[in-house]
């Protein structure tokens, strides 16, 4: 019971480690996941803004870009004589990097690209005027950020949000020169405006895959470690059950030793007396067993002990206890077997040996013959006896009765401490 105790213990803290080392490796990619995402959408937003830098740059540097004022094209109100007249009549007006901007902007909000707008703390066009966001990040900005960031559900959509500071240059004076602008200070920022929802979703889909996935391959190595421990405590249990079994077996005759013979007789003492039961015990020794060995060797010796062990074994019951007891000597318990019982049995046991031929590997057939010592006891006499080998002693007695008379017998100890 405690070696169960112990497996399931082991199995339970293995389950847990596995569990929670898995687990962590979930969380691991989750995290690496969403990370790796909002990296490629703050990669795309920056991309776009240093792109339209790049394009207001490229218009400043030329003073603003000039473009034929045809139908539709308006100037801009908030620049001073934004229009030229060619020799041939054309008008032109001046789109400057910030209108240029926003009007880029416009287009990329109908193409359903992305879009973004151009601010400051102080815009000289209305349109131009900061948000919460923008005003927040714009106050950022001159406290030494660099950029800032949102995400906000809009009509169901989920925008990704940008914004960096414009720094003012060289080419930027043309413009703002008269706000009291100089070259380095922050004139304000554009945020760029993203809609992420079909990367959100991505995303989900992509953490329930994980998700599931491993689940899926936590379920599958907890089974096969589950598996692996049964495997291994059937190994176990089968190593210490062949363990146990040699403790207890004679090598030789595959028969019980003396150790386990008395373990058992110990158990059936107690048993015995316990629910008032009959107990008898017979010993057993092959007759002018040091003849075999001297005569034929002690290959031959070991091949009589052999085959009387196997007579022997095929006598007795199953709930009989036949043993070594050492030498040429073999001992076997009979519980709930009377004195006469055990008188019948060991007769029944004197005559298969007696009747057993043996052959030998040069075809020498040889007869044995065993000598038999019986005591059977009932549970009063048991009870009264010094302790549990008791019984086995008089066994001894009776058998040494028998070599006496003449061998190849039987013999009995009556408990009444007559012998016949």
């Amino acid at each position: 019971m405690e070696l169960k105790s112990l497996w399931k213990q082991f199995i339970r803290r293995i389950t847990v480690i596995i569990s929670l080392f898995t687990i962590g490796m979930i969380l691991g990619l989750f995290i690496k996941n969403n990370q790796l995402l909002s990296r490629e959408v703050e990669s795309r937003a920056k991309s776009h803004f240093d792109n339209i830098l790049l394009t207001r740059r490229w218009n400043a540097n030329y003073h603003g870009l000039y473009v034929e004022k045809t139908e539709g094209v308006l100037s801009n109100p908030y620049l001073n004589n934004p229009d030229i007249v060619s020799s041939d009549g054309t008008v032109y007006t001046q789109k400057n990097p910030a209108l240029m901007t926003r009007e880029i902007s416009e287009l990329a909000i109908t193409d359903s690209l992305y879009s973004f707008h151009i601010t400051s703390l102080n815009p000289i066009n209305p349109d131009n005027l900061a948000d919460d966001f923008e005003t927040n990040a714009l106050k950022s900005f001159e406290q030494g950020e660099v950029e800032a960031f949102q995400k906000f559900i809009k009509d169901g959509k989920t925008i990704y949000r940008y914004m960096a500071p414009l720094v003012v240059e060289a080419s930027c004076l043309t413009c703002h020169a008269e706000q009291g602008y100089q070259v380095g200070d922050i004139r304000g920022g554009i945020s760029v405006n993203i809609d992420i929802t079909d990367i959100e979703s991505a995303q989900r889909w992509n953490n329930i895959l994980i998700f599931m996935l491993s689940t899926l391959s936590l379920t599958v190595l907890l089974v096969i470690t589950y598996l692996f421990i049964r495997q291994l405590m059937h190994k176990i249990a089968q190593n210490q059950s062949a363990i146990k079994a040699l403790a207890v077996t004679d090598e030789l005759t595959q028969l019980h030793n003396r150790r386990f013979f008395f373990e058992k007789l110990s158990q059936e003492y107690s048993r015995s007396i316990r629910h008032k039961r009959n107990m008898a015990c017979i010993m057993m020794d092959i007759d002018f067993f040091k003849k075999f060995n001297d005569t034929y060797g002690h290959q031959v010796g070991d091949l009589v002990l052999k085959r009387v062990a196997q007579v022997l074994q095929e006598k007795a019951r199953a709930t009989d206890t036949l043993a070594r007891y050492g030498g040429e000597e073999f001992v076997v318990l009979l519980p709930e077997t009377d004195e006469s019982g055990a008188e019948i049995f060991a007769e029944k046991m004197r005559r298969a040996v007696e009747a057993e031929v043996i052959t030998t590997d040069d075809n020498q057939n040889l007869q044995v013959a065993i000598s038999l010592g019986v005591c059977g006891l009932d549970w009063e006499a048991l009870s009264n006896c010094e302790d549990e080998t008791v019984i086995v002693k008089y066994a001894d007695q009776a058998l040494y009765q028998a070599k006496e008379m003449g061998r190849n017998q039987v013999q009995t100890y009556h408990s009444s401490g007559d012998k016949s």
